[in-house]
């Protein structure tokens, strides 16, 4: 003996309502599996370590006055001129307005 439909939904939706779970008699899918599982954010955040500051940090907080020495970017300095005494480095950006290259058709 088989029972109705309608009958099997009433049940159903009353199971939802005593569960405090979503009625869905078509199977939709809606997400409700991934909506509770728990936020990733906060773990992630906490997974790298904070943040120290650096000497750019200090030279943006107060401004060109103070002098600093950056030990990192004295060291690409250094490696960029000895690139330029190679003839290796990048050329020049170039300065003025395009030469015109031919005639318009």
């Amino acid at each position: 003996m088989s029972v109705p439909r309608a009958r099997i939904l009433d049940l159903m939706k009353a199971q939802c309502q005593v569960f405090a779970t979503s009625y869905n008699p078509e199977g939709v899918r809606m997400g409700n599996k991934i909506l509770r599982q728990r936020l990733r954010g906060p773990a992630m955040a906490a997974y790298y370590p904070r943040k120290t500051a650096t000497i750019q940090d200090l030279k943006r907080e107060f401004g060109p006055n103070l002098a600093t020495w950056d030990e990192a970017e004295e060291d690409r300095f250094e490696y960029i001129e000895e690139l330029k005494l190679r003839g290796k480095s990048a050329p020049k950006k170039k300065k003025g307005p395009p030469a015109p290259t031919g005639k318009k058709r």
